[in-house]
């Protein structure tokens, strides 16, 4: 399809790939959105040490950051449908740099907890407008890797994050002043993005008229099955399982991605005695693994699409497989004393987990273009409820059993519960609006 389109339009001149390098960015972005989310989790060995915090306290630290953050991902949806991607996606990364900075001047708990709610709240918008500028740049059988490239940022950021936020620690003896360096850097990267982003391809000055003809031309296509008018009221959108399914899958599987993100660091300096530098290798070991699984499931998706396979039919059976291998070698882990096999378990997990990255084709799939960031918000909303849920719940668990057992089942039941949302209750047709 993809060959079909760029001999229909602008046959002599090659197309410019100007929408790679803006989802490019937009891996960066997220990756350093995950940078700043993980730095607690790293740094928290210490700042509990510091303050006094008991593992209930922590988890409320770790979860903090998703109550602002879900409350404010269906506005954040609405900002970029009615503003553009371009502003909300450039103000975010501006914002949460912000709060991460100002997060090193912290002397307390309480004061940690509200800088936490404030990089929440400026994170929100991030996903809902990459879902949309995916919509608008993308053509139908690019949008799998456009979906990975979006969310793969957030296993590699939190590789990368535990490395770097780690040997900042290590290096300067000082988690604040990892948390200002991250901070600065951020808003460093949201000034940037502004200058590189634009809301369409015809409107930036870096894509050819071919590129430009090559996007139109799929998106006309698309345009021409939806209908001319949409409803006013979003909310009809409650009334359809696929919604719900979409929502609820999402929810698991950040029950189980955050609940290894917030909450492994942690569990690996008690159960094994790792030090600050250990910990900061394992956990790369592991998110990186998922990057790299991310990456994989999004070129599978898209080009057994090309090759003929029905939408529904490719995401339904990679979304069952991953999230089947995910929850086998998470419930495995259990089982094993081994350190190094541990890691390599967790490993697994999050190799096959984010292949289910591809959830983010799921909005663009369901609604109608003007709905999507909307829909996406929607969807991230139920994935940060998980946030907010997950760390409060794994630090009463550990605090009122004195292990972690119970914890990593609650994780393979997450796994569980997205095969089943994903592969039952999702149509991966367009809803009626």
């Amino acid at each position: 399809m993809e060959a079909l389109l760029k001999t229909e339009v602008h046959q002599d001149v090659a197309p410019t790939k100007v929408r790679w390098k803006i989802f490019l960015m937009m891996l960066m972005l997220i990756a350093i959105n995950y940078v700043d989310r993980a730095s607690l989790s790293v740094a928290m060995p210490m700042i509990a040490k510091e303050f006094d915090l008991s593992p209930a306290w922590q988890g409320l630290l770790l979860s903090s950051f998703f109550w602002t953050y879900a409350f404010m991902q269906i506005p954040g949806g609405m900002l970029a449908d009615r503003f553009g991607p371009r502003k909300v996606i450039a103000m975010s990364a501006i914002g949460w740099g912000f709060f991460q900075a100002i997060a090193g001047l912290c002397t307390g708990g309480v004061s940690l907890l509200l800088t936490r709610l404030g990089l929440g709240a400026a994170e929100a918008p991030i996903y809902p407008a990459g879902g949309k500028l995916n919509a608008l740049w993308m053509t139908k059988h690019e949008r799998g890797r456009g979906a990975t490239l979006l969310d793969g940022g957030a296993p590699l950021g939190a590789a990368f994050g535990a490395l770097l936020i780690a040997g900042l620690i290590s290096e300067m003896g000082s988690w604040r002043t990892s948390f200002v360096v991250a901070g600065v850097g951020t808003v460093l990267a949201g000034l940037w993005a502004y200058s590189y982003i634009r809301n369409h391809p015809h409107e930036h000055p870096k894509v050819n008229p071919a590129e430009a003809a090559y996007i139109e031309a799929s998106h006309a296509r698309e345009l021409a099955a939806e209908p001319t008018t949409t409803s006013g009221n979003v909310l009809h959108f409650l009334r359809y399982r696929s919604v719900w399914g979409m929502f609820l899958g999402w929810m698991c599987f950040n029950a189980l991605f955050y609940g290894l993100l917030t909450w492994m660091p942690t569990y690996r300096s008690k159960q094994y005695g790792f030090d600050i530098k250990q910990m900061g290798g394992a956990v790369f070991i592991m998110f990186f693994a998922g990057f790299v699984g991310e990456l994989v499931g999004g070129w599978v998706a898209d080009k057994w699409m090309e090759r003929g396979g029905k939408q529904s039919t490719v995401l339904r059976t990679i979304f069952g497989f991953s999230s089947i291998l995910a929850t086998v070698a998470m419930y495995s882990v259990t089982k094993f004393n081994d350190p190094t096999a541990v890691v390599i378990l967790l490993s697994v997990t999050l190799f096959f987990l984010r292949w289910c990255g591809l959830f983010w084709c799921v909005p663009s799939i369901l609604a109608v273009r003007s709905r999507i960031g909307f829909l996406g918000g929607f969807m991230n909303l139920g994935g940060n409820c998980a946030g907010i849920g997950v760390p409060i719940l794994v630090g009463l668990i550990v605090q009122a059993t004195g292990s972690y057992y119970m914890a990593l089942m609650l994780f393979a039941g997450a796994g569980v519960g997205l095969f089943i949302s994903s592969t039952v209750l999702i149509s991966y047709k367009k809803l009626p609006v």
